[in-house]
């Protein structure tokens, strides 16, 4: 899960700088509202900031700054969420997404950030209706992103023909994402497809430095293919750089399915 965290980490700030028009009655309530508002969103930003370099405690202290700015804005409650599901503090997190969604049924960032929630506590179909809705959405500014998270529930949940069409989707719409890239290879290679994976590798290669992840799919697949000398350059590379990783020990235990 943590490998999509920076994602939604970007998207909810990219959600906190586009929020509908204050409301108040009168120039000066008006006045007071927007103000508010103002504090609450830059306090927001800044746990958001500190939520992407896993400095919770920080995050959570800007956050009850926000909520006493102005308890009414949503995006506070969407990065609340996100530190509980990653703190697994599951019930606080269900909590605050969907205050999130109350305060603002059109946002699309907090439906997508909680979609990804419910698919990682095994609630695939919620989830891929909580991903559906941020995608009906004409205004939402990161549709790629739902698009790829509802690929990942898909494939998930075992529907790899929803998880293809998904990600596909994603994918033309952000061509250079290299996370989208590898998990499209992933895909692949569960479904055989041996040279359409290979393919998706050599991209994901021209666009980042090697993974964890895609050169443990680089291990598998020159295995499947036959090619030894290449099988044993990926695994090298992949107890030098990434030792303590899991898919190293998945290489020295030799799991390989």
């Amino acid at each position: 899960m943590k490998k999509w965290m920076g994602i939604l980490a970007a998207a909810l700030l990219a959600g906190c700088a586009q929020q509908p028009t204050d409301s108040g009655s009168g120039v000066a309530g008006t006045q007071v509202d927007s103000e508010s508002r103002q504090r609450a969103r830059a306090f927001t930003d800044l746990a958001g900031a500190y939520f992407s370099r896993a400095q919770y405690k920080v995050a959570l202290d800007e956050l009850r700054k926000a909520i006493t700015a102005d308890n009414r804005f949503g995006p506070a409650y969407n990065v609340y969420g996100l530190i509980y599901m990653e703190l697994a503090e599951d019930k606080l997190a269900e909590e605050n997404f969907r205050r999130a969604i109350e305060l603002d049924r059109g946002d699309s960032e907090a439906r997508n950030n909680f979609g990804w929630f419910l698919c990682t506590r095994d609630r695939y179909d919620e989830g891929l209706e909580q991903f559906s809705i941020a995608l009906h959405n004409p205004l939402y500014a990161h549709p790629e992103q739902a698009m790829a998270n509802a690929g990942l529930c898909a494939e998930k949940k075992g529907d790899l023909a929803l998880a293809e069409a998904n990600l596909l989707k994603s994918l033309k719409l952000q061509p250079d994402n290299p996370n989208t890239v590898l998990k499209l290879a992933g895909l692949n290679f569960r479904q055989g497809r041996l040279m359409e994976t290979q393919r998706l590798l050599g991209r994901h290669a021209e666009l980042v430095p090697p993974t964890a992840e895609s050169l443990w799919l680089g291990v598998r697949l020159e295995r499947k293919l036959g090619d030894r000398a290449q099988e044993a350059a990926y695994g090298l590379l992949l107890r030098k750089r990434f030792p303590d990783s899991n898919e190293a020990r998945l290489l020295l235990t030799g799991q390989y399915e």
